[in-house]
């Protein structure tokens, strides 16, 4: 593998219409990059003409872009992962602007960003999708802190440390909210960029489903809130079995208090149930807490121990090459 290498990798399926023009401008921007296109089950000729123009076409049969992406991960070496989708919808001219930060070592994702030039509103119509972008986001600021200028898009560059360590759990659309959360707790360095964004062109369908891939996002968001902040999310819990037990609870201790009676028996064993559930709760995160500690400092040191020394960008060992140099001149 050359020092600095850049891989475009393009999850595809059914994108005859735009793959070849998407080819050959990643080709004309990245000339010593290398292409990779992976059809996922594709049933028209999407295969055969990624091939023609150039790109490392390979398969893979497990549907979804999940699935596709954690194939390309496991497959690919290169310094620098620049992902895109294969609709044509993402500018090339962005390619270097997107690469440089990973192979300067300034950043470890760079994120293109859509929405802070408003060429997705006025482009993508579609409904709902800015709404869903939107809604992810401010999930996303509310549990971790962190606010994405987009977090839905599909255009952006890795390094090589980054998706090497990556465990990749999604199946579908999920895997951009994947890979945003997993940046931000995992403290990676991300950069925005801004960047036109095009609407498909005609006869181009999108395989996204806004309700049932919104679905599964917002469901994905709120599993990893599970695995990666259990205190926040166990707390939010009890505090709602707490809120319910003291709702059904207090109006018993007035009535003891003024009768000295619990006339309503089966409702205070009800309201003692949902107590012990948020004492339980709130173990429980305690307990995950620790433990999602650990695992954490556990892959930190993992990642140091297999990174740190290596010849990677951004190290003050590293030397970078001509290559990289021609392809960001």
């Amino acid at each position: 593998m050359n020092s600095d290498s850049i891989a475009v990798i393009i999850p595809c399926y059914n994108e005859a219409l735009t793959i070849g023009k998407v080819i050959d401008d990643f080709h004309r921007e990245l000339p010593q990059a290398t292409v990779y296109v992976y059809d996922n089950n594709s049933s028209d000729d999407t295969s055969r003409i990624a091939t023609e123009h150039g790109a490392t076409v390979r398969f893979e049969p497990r549907q979804g872009k999940g699935n596709v992406c954690r194939q390309m991960f496991r497959d690919i070496d290169a310094d620098c992962y620049l992902m895109v989708d294969g609709d044509d919808t993402y500018p090339a001219e962005a390619a270097k602007a997107l690469c440089e930060p990973i192979l300067s070592g300034t950043a470890d994702m760079t994120v293109g960003d859509r929405l802070s030039n408003g060429t997705y509103a006025e482009e993508n119509k579609r409904a709902f999708h800015g709404f869903g972008n939107n809604l992810v986001r401010a999930m996303i600021k509310w549990i971790y802190g962190y606010s994405f200028d987009d977090v839905m898009t599909g255009y952006r560059a890795m390094s090589r440390p980054f998706v090497k360590t990556f465990p990749v759990l999604s199946e579908g659309f999920q895997i951009e909210t994947e890979l945003s959360i997993h940046a931000v707790d995992h403290r990676w360095r991300i950069k925005d960029v801004p960047i036109e964004y095009r609407d498909r062109p005609e006869g181009s369908e999108s395989k996204l489903n806004t309700v049932s891939d919104g679905i599964k996002v917002v469901t994905m968001i709120g599993t990893l809130f599970k695995d990666y902040r259990p205190l926040k999310f166990f707390s939010l819990v009890a505090l709602l079995f707490a809120i319910i037990g003291l709702a059904l609870g207090i109006p018993i201790f007035v009535e003891y208090f003024q009768t000295g009676l619990v006339p309503r028996f089966p409702t205070a064993m009800l309201a003692a149930s949902f107590m012990f559930l948020c004492g339980l709760s709130l173990a429980t995160g305690f307990i995950l807490d620790s433990v999602a500690k650990v695992e954490k400092k556990q892959w930190e040191v993992n990642v140091y121990s297999k990174y740190a020394y290596d010849d990677q960008p951004g190290h003050p060992t590293s030397k970078p090459s001509e290559i990289a140099s021609k392809m960001l001149v």
